[in-house]
């Protein structure tokens, strides 16, 4: 891993100083970024190692910052890794434990403190753009239940799940509660135009700004403009239309990147790119030869790009193998802002910045997933160190990889291993006691009698 100078060191811890002893004003807090793909794979990019698709924009933004090589998503699906980055809860401790369809009770609660309202009391404009996904359908469509507004954004224009009938010229966006109809154009440059033009005008320019931009590609149905897809005249129509979907989401980030750059703002803007989940397979994703894919606690569904960028403050080129998950971003973010943690509650989190100085991260809780829709084989997961155990949906049966040295999984070390393997079976019996018991498991655990909105669940 390339090592940080003492020069960078400096820059990286000067401005901590600065915000602890309040001498720098409001204005001149960094602006914060948080980009996010739906169902990008670890291979997907050539950042990381595709030798077709073109990523140009990411692979600046990694030659401009840091890539990890060993970053997660939260969950193997979308619904609970996105309220993950936003409360630093692993999801079944936040209660969004499932991806949420169109009628399911579970959603991000009032009740979850997110880092945008931090944000918010501590003085910065917040936007969101893109997918949100974090109640069902029926409940986007009544404001009774919280929306984006309601953890801390100023301003939003989002849809429920995904861009509808398709990225092209979606026809579900929603913009501060009222329906905006049908769009002309492709999903992705159309939030990006949108989170734009909020920089430039809709923000209130004396604070700094949070803005998460969480773009609908390369989630099918995938329709992707003919402009990117014929870049790839030497593709099957099926690779045609994934490649060039990847390629107009880097499009679309290359917008906001040069936004950021026309209105002067980059050097002051911490800025990071990740994708919710593992690819699907069938429809030309790719895990990098990772184990699994989108739905799997395996290293292909969890394992995802993760790039950032904050000028000053972090070494351009850097490429750093520690392992980070979804659930850190909370704890980052507020440590770039200067705000101080929630300690009302368990934060699963942490901040992940003082691995650019080399620094081993100190936990509390380990690296942990369970997705509720992976195969019954790998339903549970958990990493601490090197070493990951998996487990089956009863937590009878496991699995040992060390994923250092076994990046895919081919090696079970259990049989093997039998002393390693019963101290992480401890680890992960005990992590999942602590997690169940702190989230609503009503909503897990008595699925076919929903509580009622208001008991005990503090909606």
């Amino acid at each position: 891993m390339k090592k940080i100078h003492l020069v960078g060191v400096m820059l990286w811890v000067l401005p901590f100083i600065a915000l602890a002893t309040n001498d720098v004003s409001a204005a001149s807090k960094p602006n914060i970024i948080v980009v996010m793909a739906d169902d990008m794979g670890w291979g997907d990019s050539a950042t990381y190692g595709h030798q077709t698709i073109k990523t140009p924009n990411l692979d600046k933004l990694a030659a401009q910052g840091v890539k990890f090589t060993q970053g997660y998503s939260a969950a193997g699906v979308c619904s609970p890794a996105r309220s993950a980055i936003l409360t630093g809860r692993t999801p079944y401790r936040n209660g969004v434990w499932r991806h949420l369809s169109g009628s399911h009770q579970a959603h991000l609660r009032a009740s979850e403190t997110t880092y945008p309202q931090l944000l918010k009391k501590a003085g910065y404009s917040t936007g969101h753009f893109g997918k949100w996904h974090l109640l069902s359908r029926q409940q986007f469509q009544k404001a009774a239940y919280p929306h984006p507004n309601d953890h801390g954004f100023d301003y939003w224009f989002a849809t429920q799940n995904n861009a509808e009938p398709s990225h092209q010229n979606p026809n579900n966006f929603i913009r501060n509660h009222k329906a905006v109809g049908e769009l002309q154009g492709y999903s992705a440059p159309l939030v990006a135009d949108e989170a734009i033009r909020w920089i430039e005008t809709g923000r209130d320019a004396s604070k700094p700004f949070m803005m998460s931009v969480w773009f609908h590609e390369p989630h099918k149905p995938i329709t992707t403009d003919i402009k990117f897809s014929e870049l790839y005249p030497n593709e099957n129509a099926l690779n045609k239309e994934y490649f060039g979907n990847i390629t107009q989401m880097d499009f679309a980030l290359g917008q906001i990147m040069d936004a950021l750059d026309e209105q002067q703002l980059s050097d002051n803007t911490f800025i990071m790119f990740l994708s919710d989940n593992g690819p699907l397979i069938g429809v030309g994703g790719s895990a990098g030869g990772l184990r699994g894919q989108k739905r799997n606690d395996f290293e292909g569904g969890i394992r995802v790009p993760f790039v950032v960028r904050w000028p000053g403050h972090i070494d351009a080129g850097t490429v750093n193998d520690t392992p980070i998950i979804g659930s850190d971003i909370f704890s980052t973010v507020l440590a770039v802002a200067g705000i101080a943690a929630p300690t009302d509650r368990k934060i699963d989190g942490v901040n992940f910045l003082p691995a650019l100085q080399g620094k081993k991260l100190q936990r509390s809780s380990p690296l942990f997933w369970r997705t509720h829709v992976s195969p019954a084989q790998d339903r549970v997961a958990m990493r601490i160190g090197d070493w990951k155990i998996v487990a089956n949906d009863t937590l009878t049966e496991f699995m040992l990889f060390n994923v250092q040295q076994d990046w895919q999984e081919k090696n079970n070390l259990a049989a093997v291993m039998p002393d390693k393997l019963q101290t992480m079976k401890a680890k992960l019996l005990e992590t999942w006691e602590d997690i169940k018991t702190d989230g609503p498991n009503q909503w897990w655990e008595n699925e076919t009698n929903p509580p009622r909105k208001g008991a005990t669940l503090n909606y």
